[in-house]
Formats: C-alpha cells, sequence, structure tokens
C-alpha cells in the first residue's frame, strides 16, 4: 500500500495536480498579459493557469524524480507553467546527473526546442543545460540557433553562452552578439545587451572593444543594456557617439 502511494506521489498526473492546486484564475489574467499572449504578440495563444514561479520550483523539487518521458511530455503542454516546471526538472536533473544521463538530456533539450517558447522558458534553462554541457564540445549548434527565423531558437543561442561567460569565456558571446547585432527584436536587443553586460562585469575591456566597434550600428536597447554598468561619462559618450 505505502509503495503505491510512493508510486502515484511521482506521477506525471499527480505533478499535474499538485500544479493545478496552486492555480489563481486572477494570477493567469496577469500572466497572460505580461507574457504578450495576445493575438500577434509574440506568445499568441499560450495559456497559463496562474501558478507561481516559486510555487513551481517548489513542486518540481518534489517531483525531480520524474522519468524523462514523463518530463517530455510536460515539456509539450500547452500549459506555460508546466514547461517552465518540466524545464526545471531537466536542469535540477542534468545539474546532478552522470555524462550518460547530461547528453540525454541535452539532446532532447535540443530537439524540443519547439516547447521552449518564452523568454522566461529559455532563460531558467538555455545556459544550465546546453551551455553546461557544450563547455568543453563544438558550440556549432549555437551558430546554427543564431540563424534561426524562429524567435526563442536565437535567444537560446545567446543565452546559452552565459555558462560560457561566468567561466570567464567569452568569444562565442562576442561573435554571436555580432551575428545577432541586426536582429529585428527586442526580446533579442535585450538579451545580447544583457549578454554582453555580463561579459563586462567579467572583463571591461574586452565589452568596451566590441563596443568601440559596433555601438553605431547596435539596437538602442541593445546598447542601453550593454552599457548599464559603465560611468554616466561613458554611457553618454556612447549614447551620443563622442567615442
Amino acid at each position: 500500500m505505502k509503495q503505491a502511494t510512493k508510486t502515484k506521489s511521482i506521477s506525471l498526473t499527480g505533478a499535474r495536480q499538485a500544479l493545478r492546486r496552486h492555480a489563481s484564475s486572477e494570477k493567469a489574467k496577469v500572466n497572460q498579459w505580461f507574457f504578450k499572449t495576445g493575438k500577434g504578440e509574440y506568445a499568441d495563444g499560450d495559456r497559463f493557469i496562474g501558478v507561481t514561479v516559486p510555487q513551481i520550483r517548489s513542486i518540481a523539487k518534489q517531483y525531480h524524480n520524474l522519468s524523462l518521458a514523463q518530463v517530455l511530455k510536460l515539456l509539450s503542454s500547452k500549459i506555460h507553467e508546466e514547461r517552465l516546471f518540466a524545464l526545471l526538472i531537466l536542469v535540477a536533473q542534468f545539474k546532478h546527473g552522470e555524462a550518460n544521463t547530461q547528453k540525454q538530456i541535452a539532446d532532447a533539450y535540443v530537439a524540443n526546442l519547439q516547447y521552449v517558447n518564452n523568454w522566461d522558458l529559455v532563460d531558467s534553462s538555455a545556459h544550465y543545460i546546453l551551455g553546461a554541457y557544450l563547455k568543453d564540445k563544438s558550440r556549432k549548434i549555437l551558430y546554427t540557433l543564431a540563424r534561426s527565423q524562429r524567435l526563442w531558437d536565437r535567444r537560446v543561442s545567446i543565452i546559452t553562452t552565459l555558462h560560457f561567460i561566468k567561466e570567464g569565456d567569452f568569444s562565442d558571446t562576442m561573435k554571436l552578439a555580432g551575428l545577432l547585432l541586426k536582429d529585428n527584436e527586442d526580446l533579442m536587443h535585450k538579451a545580447v545587451g544583457w549578454m554582453l553586460r555580463e561579459v563586462g562585469k567579467k572583463d571591461q575591456h574586452v565589452l568596451e572593444g566590441f563596443l568601440k566597434t559596433h555601438y553605431q550600428q547596435m539596437p538602442r536597447t541593445m546598447l542601453r543594456y550593454a552599457i548599464e554598468r559603465f560611468s554616466q561619462t561613458k554611457r553618454t559618450g556612447f549614447l551620443k557617439g563622442r567615442l
């Protein structure tokens, strides 16, 4: 009897029920507005049930032993919170997994990128899974993603490099930033600017070298994000082109 209870507690159905116990129609409405789910917006048609991120993280800890097949079913859900829940579990399983498990998770992540389809989903997973996996491997896939027509693939490409940045490796961030300079999406301007700012935290000279070459071609939002930690004088110089 106890074994039956334990099995039920880590089931796919149990995970979904746990999420729904925290659902809020009011929060769902706020999230649908915040994440731009209206017609023609970047998350057109996405569905929310109104579970907060701290609640999702807490529940994910309880269901961290779900099988990869179960997690991928959640990842393919039409419900946004279920997709985030699945990604948080994958991040935890990757972190604590052996090399073979990590490869399976990274491969599954790339194969299911169609479901990683909003900025919070990308930012909660790309550098933790793909970035960590590619640490000592070819990063060719990032350049393929950077050239994708799909916004979220391009965001994955640059956000993945946050893992490299934290270890003092900036080369792919700078190359990808160059490729993405003319991206039309504001969410990409913010993502690239953010990663450039992270490089600057580690080595401001590297960032300044990139900016002096490219700042005149950079979208304003990207530039503002990149120079956020500069002195007022330097920020003004880049923004007004007085360099």
